[in-house]
């Protein structure tokens, strides 16, 4: 009997030390974002026939979210920094070079103190470039975040010991569009969806070591999916998906034609279609006919 209860303390001890001990290393040095499973795909697109100038002006969050308490009730549940990830993912593809938009008058700022800094006895002035204009507009927003859209667990103790496991599942969605300046025409909108995971671990004893006591003893862990590399996940899975459906649609050209083949863009393109071949369409708008495609140089 003894014997039992002593190895069940020093169980409960060494499992609560586990949990509350100090981590090994506390100070670690500051590293780049790891990528997600689509900058890998991002980074290995064909390239196009020619880089494309776009603008992002912004990207908002149109969730209306907030973290619930007692966390905060003023902090938004998604990042506020979406377009900052939109600049870099373009960037990142190689089909894209985007322009300073969203801090244009801080840029219009610094051109005017270079040439408030020209002496008129300066004879060798300095001739700033004019700015780039962009052929596109690359725009969207955050539109969706659902929280505990699955939870579940499962446990089991024995003589008030045992192990549970808690799960639950929240969802961001984020829309994209390429807008034509030219004709403000939308020639390309996807939405995406990316799961946010959370799971929790949970060990206790729960005994009557003796009449009048009780041994008590719980330690665990859990661990929250990142939400803003969920919605970099859902930003450049959907740029894939933009430059996938605009290649096809001859909204721009890839450098070889033939690359369109390539299981890389058909994988998306399959997705893509899988998802509108599910959505029934009424019998009064078949045999509509197609806007005309601009493709964009």
């Amino acid at each position: 009997m003894y014997a039992r209860t002593l190895c069940l303390f020093i169980l409960g001890a060494v499992l609560g030390g586990c949990a509350t001990s100090q981590p090994a290393g506390t100070i670690s040095a500051a590293t780049l974002s790891p990528p997600t499973h689509s900058t890998r795909d991002l980074v290995s697109l064909p390239p196009p026939a020619g880089i494309i100038s776009v603008a992002v002006y912004g990207m908002r969050d149109q969730t209306g979210q907030y973290k619930p308490s007692p966390d905060s009730s003023f902090s938004t549940s998604v990042t506020q920094g979406a377009a900052s990830l939109l600049v870099t993912a373009l960037r990142d593809s190689r089909w894209f070079k985007p322009v300073e938009r969203e801090n244009l008058q801080d840029l219009l700022t610094e051109r005017k103190i270079i040439r408030a800094l020209e002496l008129p006895q300066n004879t060798a002035q300095v001739q700033l470039p004019p700015l780039r204009p962009a052929n596109l507009i690359i725009t969207g927003a955050i539109v969706a975040y659902e929280s505990n859209v699955r939870t579940g667990g499962i446990g089991v103790r024995y003589l008030g010991v045992g192990p549970s496991d808690l799960y639950r599942q929240d969802q961001v969605t984020i829309n994209l569009r390429a807008v034509d300046i030219r004709t403000g025409e939308v020639i390309q909108s996807v939405t995406t969806t990316k799961t946010v995971f959370s799971i929790q671990l949970d060990f206790g004893i729960f005994k009557f070591v003796s009449l009048k006591h009780l041994l008590e003893v719980e330690t665990g862990l859990s661990r929250n999916e990142p939400v803003q590399q969920c919605v970099r996940e859902a930003i450049e899975a959907g740029l894939i998906h933009l430059i996938a459906q605009g290649a096809r649609d001859g909204s721009w050209q890839l450098k070889n034609p033939d690359d369109l083949k390539q299981p890389l863009l058909q994988g998306y393109l399959q997705a893509y279609d899988e998802v509108t071949q599910s959505i029934p369409i009424s019998s009064s708008m078949q045999g509509t006919p197609e806007g005309d495609n601009h493709a964009v140089h």
